[in-house]
């Protein structure tokens, strides 16, 4: 990727690839914050700036993908090379991923429809997450 090899690249670079083999919903999109807490449980001494221009550098170089699912800040995730959608949780900022065949196929025939050939897409979902109405009802009978 024209990339040299340094210490906090490969760190970087490995948590994401251990976060992608996990199958734990919402774990696989981190913002550069939690990137930095993250490595600091580590005990590394890599600072904020070198993971905010480390991941900056991953993106150019198509290692991982940015995106912005909320306002203010970035999540970025691994470039497995898998098209997937995200859905949101806009309370506590969980991201899940999923695949459905029918919303690919409704895409294609949009797109159809409006006369493209469509290239690439993205869909994002926004929502409240099951665990976020659960605690809000927990709260409301307390109340």
């Amino acid at each position: 990727m024209g990339l040299k090899v340094t210490v906090p690249r490969l760190k970087i670079l490995d948590l994401f690839q251990k976060l992608a083999q996990t199958n734990e919903p919402g774990k696989r999109h981190l913002s550069a914050e939690e990137v930095y807490k993250l490595l600091l449980n580590e005990n590394s001494d890599i600072g904020l700036a070198t993971v905010y221009r480390v991941l900056t550098q991953f993106e150019t170089a198509g290692i991982l993908v940015r995106h912005h699912f909320d306002e203010g800040r970035a999540t970025y995730e691994l470039q497995e090379g898998r098209h997937h959608d995200h859905i949101v949780c806009m309370r506590c900022g969980k991201v899940e991923e999923f695949v459905d065949p029918a919303i690919e196929k409704a895409q294609r025939e949009v797109a159809e429809r409006f006369g493209y050939e469509m290239t690439d897409h993205s869909l994002v979902l926004y929502g409240v997450c099951e665990d976020c109405r659960n605690a809000e009802a927990r709260r409301k009978m307390q109340d």
